[in-house]
């Protein structure tokens, strides 16, 4: 497809399709505007970045995986190119992590599409989405969040099997009672593990422990 280079060139990464399409309508009226490329997932968005693109507008919650995967892939291979996500759910977290991966600005998605269009063109201007004071916070939580993360992992590969084992009972509803029995031990033997295991999480509860360890992937809830 061949662009003057005057054209802000557009790729769409959206799952939700009505939403994606309402959008690159909204774009294509634009002058000067020109959605190059759509995606539904963070697969079909890899594919396109060998189109020329000057602006991508992505979600983060993606079916496959992560918008913000997405943005570091852009700007290593286009490094000209902005990101600019919209979202859901735009919190303090959302922001943070967008920004570190490359993003220039953050919206909700029920901000008004107009608002979208003038950041878009913005952003191709050489304008700031974010102040700067602003961004150095967002960089400074961002990297405090990675620092947390690395944390948790290495507690999660510091439980001993039999700690994974409780971990995964009380993620199947079992009491204490119910895990002693299952595992042929005594209930104060397994009142031990858990003060264990909540104590290399650093977690107070039950639920705490259970919302990391489904985070990372180290039990599931069925």
């Amino acid at each position: 497809m061949s662009v003057p280079d005057e054209v802000i060139r557009v790729l769409l990464l959206e799952d939700h399709t009505t939403f994606r399409q309402a959008l690159s309508l909204t774009l294509g009226r634009e002058p000067g505007l020109q959605v190059v490329a759509q995606a539904g997932t963070l697969a079909e968005a890899r594919q396109a970045l060998g189109v020329p693109i000057d602006v991508a507008v992505t979600d983060l919650d993606l079916p496959d995986g992560d918008g913000a995967d997405f943005i570091r892939d852009l700007r290593r291979v286009q490094p000209r190119a902005q990101a600019l996500v919209l979202t859901a759910s735009a919190g303090r977290r959302d922001l943070a992590r967008a920004v570190a991966a490359g993003a220039a600005g953050v919206f909700h998605k029920s901000a008004p599409l107009a608002d979208v269009v003038a950041a878009v063109r913005r952003l191709c201007a050489g304008e700031l989405l974010v102040p700067p004071n602003e961004l150095v916070t967002l960089l400074r939580e961002a990297g405090e969040e990675q620092t947390r993360d690395r944390e948790i992992r290495t507690s999660l590969a510091r439980l001993t099997a039999r700690e994974r084992q409780v971990l995964e009972l009380l993620a199947q509803g079992l009491g204490d009672k119910e895990i002693a029995a299952r595992l042929g031990v005594g209930i104060e033997t397994i009142k031990t593990h858990t003060a264990n295991l909540f104590g290399k999480l650093g977690v107070e509860s039950r639920m705490q422990a259970l919302i990391l360890a489904v985070r990372y992937g180290v039990v599931r809830l069925d």
